[in-house]
């Protein structure tokens, strides 16, 4: 890939993304866009490029963005937000909504679908008490491609080997073939929508948990900015939302205050 070519492709993503390509990502774009450019039967990066140059967006440029979206995950990833909830944060918010028995939780950018199937998997396990419930559940992401992933909750055996207990996998998955695929139970438990964080949101009820982890650091300082003010909006007075471990809201958005539950942080919205 030459610069030039480079260049163009941050710029694609940036655009239609807001993503941002540092330098040093020549590398990742190689590893990912020719893979790519050989299933759409091209011989080269330079060929790819040819074929999105001067043309109207469409599904090839669509594919190209996709591809340069990070889509790492994996279930009950990092442990210790999901201990947080389970021993602190769900057992807070179930006092203080007793009376209206609702809460609404987003897992945005839920690449494959990992993520929220963990908190279903932590609501049917250890809250039995809310099936009575009114749970709403909701699961983001940008690619058409990984969201039909996470709608369909199949995952190969190393999939489920990162972070899933042996005993949730038994109960709550049904093997096919190598493969493992969500039961009903718990693939119901969960609403998948398309959204471009980065974008305009489709209408979202107010939200007592966000979990918004490992995304921002792949925006640029002023979309990170926008996209906290608007889950300022989002987020019920009382709630809390998750980043990403290298991920804050300091000199972004001073409304959030960092909230600590022993190796978990998390941030609600200042009390003034």
């Amino acid at each position: 890939m030459t610069a030039a070519e480079f260049d163009y492709i941050r710029r694609l993503v940036l655009e239609q993304s807001a993503i941002v390509l540092e330098d040093d990502k020549q590398y990742l774009a190689e590893a990912r866009l020719l893979p790519l450019a050989r299933r759409e039967g091209l011989d080269s990066i330079s060929s790819l490029v040819v074929n999105l140059l001067g043309k109207k967006l469409d599904g090839l440029h669509r594919k190209v963005v996709e591809a340069m979206t990070t889509n790492e995950t994996s279930f009950f990833r990092d442990f210790h937000p999901f201990e947080a909830l389970r021993t602190a944060i769900l057992p807070e918010l179930m006092l203080k909504r007793a009376s209206s028995r609702e809460l609404n939780i987003w897992s945005a950018a839920c690449s494959s679908g990992q993520e929220p199937y963990s908190l279903a998997l932590l609501l049917l396990e250890h809250f039995p008490n809310l099936v009575a419930w009114s749970i709403k559940l909701i699961a983001t992401e940008l690619s058409a491609g990984m969201l039909a992933r996470a709608r369909r909750g199949r995952y190969s055996q190393l999939e489920v080997n990162r972070g899933l207990p042996a005993k949730l996998l038994v109960k709550y998955f049904r093997q096919d073939g190598t493969d493992w695929e969500t039961k009903e139970e718990l693939r119901n438990r969960v609403e998948f929508q398309i959204l471009n964080l980065a974008e305009s949101w489709p209408p979202l009820p107010p939200m007592d948990i966000i979990l918004m982890r490992n995304v921002l650091i792949y925006f640029g300082v002023e979309t990170k900015k926008r996209i906290l003010g608007k889950v300022r909006q989002l987020l019920r007075p009382d709630g809390f939302l998750f980043l990403g471990g290298a991920e804050t809201t300091f000199n972004l958005d001073d409304a959030f205050q960092r909230v600590q539950f022993d190796r978990t942080i998390c941030y609600r919205v200042r009390k003034d």
